[in-house]
């Protein structure tokens, strides 16, 4: 997904040991499916880049067919996958705070903030005592399936498992500033039905015309 330093990996992938991904790496390297770079960076080699594909199907066939459990709500993981989606071009100019509030979860993974520029953006566990825009109050599958592409901003804001604190400027142009998941427009099994249903109402009502 676009990370080739070792921190910016492991942040990917909370639930694994920094030791254990140091093994994983080396073994790559020497599957020669990466290489790691005279300045520590870890980039895909021509086998690695033949992987992609296959990898990227089997996220496809993830998304469209199992369903999201309860183990499948990090924090620390959804934060870091939002932070990569931000449309950096869609910022206002200057320094943006943003605080994520996830009601359910744990007290130490409850809180977090992104720091938002035109240059990057910074994720913090922790208040980074800069001025506040605005804060994003939800729970965890609501913020994972907004990000997977199961819901959207307008639909959880609706329910009411979704809100936003902040001026009326912010509201509007929160949502639009967040991208989605690589695998956001996977159509899901419900969505195949439906239009699957849609079909057969098709041609039954031209058969019987």
């Amino acid at each position: 997904m676009g990370s080739q330093h070792f921190n910016d990996i492991r942040r990917g992938l909370p639930r694994m040991s920094p030791t254990l991904l140091s093994r994983r790496l080396r073994e790559l390297d020497r599957a020669g499916v990466v290489r790691r770079t005279a300045d520590g960076r870890y980039t895909l080699t021509g086998a690695g880049e033949e992987l992609r594909p296959l990898v990227m199907s089997l996220g496809t066939w993830g998304t469209r067919w199992l369903e999201l459990t309860e183990d499948d709500l990090d924090p620390k993981l959804l934060v870091w996958d939002m932070r990569r989606g931000i449309d950096l071009a869609a910022l206002p100019t200057g320094r943006t705070v943003l605080h994520l509030r996830f009601e359910d979860a744990l007290p130490t993974e409850r809180h977090w903030w992104l720091v938002l520029t035109r240059d990057g953006v910074d994720a913090c566990d922790y208040d980074p005592g800069f001025e506040l825009a605005g804060t994003v109050e939800t729970d965890l599958r609501t913020a994972t399936e907004v990000w997977r592409g199961d819901s959207s901003w307008a639909a959880a804001q609706r329910s009411g498992r979704l809100t936003i604190i902040g001026p009326r400027s912010l509201q509007e142009s929160l949502p639009r500033w967040f991208g989605q998941s690589a695998f956001a427009a996977v159509e899901r099994p419900q969505m195949i039905e439906s239009a699957g249903a849609d079909r057969d109402a098709l041609r039954t009502s031209v058969s019987g015309g």
